[in-house]
């Protein structure tokens, strides 16, 4: 009796467990959130970050399965211990308040099928309820099936739509640097022959688009997990282009003639959004979470990233858009504001996008 009491505690436990798991996950939406799905997502992600290497140049085929296989392990670990917690409450029923029209069996697989079948509206199943609190239960788990089932293909098709969108972003975004993935060559084109007013309409779409960008992956984390073999679909090459971007846009173009466009809300949304997904990754994705204010730079990559500085400014100058009088000190900005996401965005492309090489 106690026994058969402890199994259907546990079932019971196993059933909340799942249906909190799905309500945050779907309902709630937050990154962090999840009982089972965010350990488990993280555990394939280990396994897929660790094994991948071992098919040395089809490595970023690999991995970009890994967001497939994490959805798909999540519904399927959803429905495998819904019909776990049912069997651990059916078991101790089989053959008395729960029975077949013949010779009833009581083994595991047999509470295992009861359990699947009573998660399902239209269950075919020869187990039947007789008695008041079974037929409750019954009735209880159809409604549970029922509800996570349609929630769940509701959020698959949301999952993929956002995925759509970001994709998008990051395509566009590499188109309109010329396919360069050059932050430089993206306000080149923006501001052809200095007409850079021209390029302002584009500028304040992809802010728009950043800071959806930051909401999607707020509210769908498994979007973290997929991954494609061009680079440039990658949300940390995405927040890489505008970063630097804005940094650029801060530090090499002229105060006079564009201090409107580096104090507009446009420019400043641009670095928000990015900086606000950079740290949520780090703070739900990684260990120790989000590193506490700037991060200097050390003196190797002071000088890579000064002559990357001057290369921009070049690139700038050539498309006619009137850069700062003093590139020294421009050059000293523009190190400034790396040292503000540089190292946080590294953390977060080694350890948690994880480029191929």
């Amino acid at each position: 009796m106690i026994l058969s009491s402890v199994e259907q505690i546990a079932g019971g436990v196993v059933m909340l467990l799942v249906m909190l798991d799905a309500f945050l996950t779907i309902l709630y939406a937050r990154a962090g959130a999840g009982t089972i799905s965010r350990p488990l997502s993280r555990a394939i992600w280990w396994v897929f970050r660790r094994g991948s290497p071992w098919f040395g140049p089809h490595r970023a085929t690999v991995l970009s399965f890994c967001g497939p296989v994490i959805l798909t392990a999540m519904v399927f670990s959803w429905a495998l211990l819904l019909t776990f917690g049912s069997a651990l409450v059916l078991h101790p029923h089989l053959g008395s308040t729960v029975r077949t029209s013949g010779s009833t069996p009581t083994d595991w697989v047999s509470a295992m099928y009861a359990g699947g079948s009573s998660l399902s509206v239209v269950g075919s199943s020869d187990f039947r309820p007789y008695s008041k609190s079974m037929q409750a239960f019954y009735y209880f788990n159809s409604l549970v099936g029922m509800s996570v089932l349609s929630l769940t293909l509701t959020y698959l098709m949301q999952i993929y739509s956002a995925l759509h969108a970001r994709n998008t972003f990051g395509l566009k975004i590499h188109t309109l640097s010329a396919c360069l993935d050059d932050a430089a060559e993206l306000i080149a084109g923006l501001g052809a022959r200095g007409k850079i007013e021209t390029g302002f309409t584009t500028l304040t779409e992809l802010a728009a688009e950043a800071s959806a960008m930051k909401e999607y992956h707020h509210f769908y984390p498994v979007l973290f997990y997929f991954r494609f073999t061009e680079p440039f679909y990658s949300l940390s090459q995405s927040t890489l282009m505008l970063l630097d971007t804005v940094s650029l846009i801060k530090s090499a173009l002229d105060d006079e003639q564009y201090g409107w466009l580096k104090e507009s809300a446009t420019v400043a949304q641009c670095w928000h959004s990015s900086l606000l997904l950079v740290e949520m990754v780090e703070a739900n994705f990684l260990k120790g979470g989000t590193p506490a204010g700037n991060v200097p730079l050390d003196e190797a990559a002071r000088e890579r990233l000064r002559a990357r500085y001057f290369s921009a400014l070049g690139r700038i100058r050539e498309a006619g858009i009137q850069t700062v009088a003093d590139p020294d000190t421009g050059a000293e900005i523009y190190l400034a504001l790396r040292e503000r996401w540089n190292a946080h965005l590294e953390r977060v492309e080694t350890r948690c996008m994880s480029r191929a090489k």
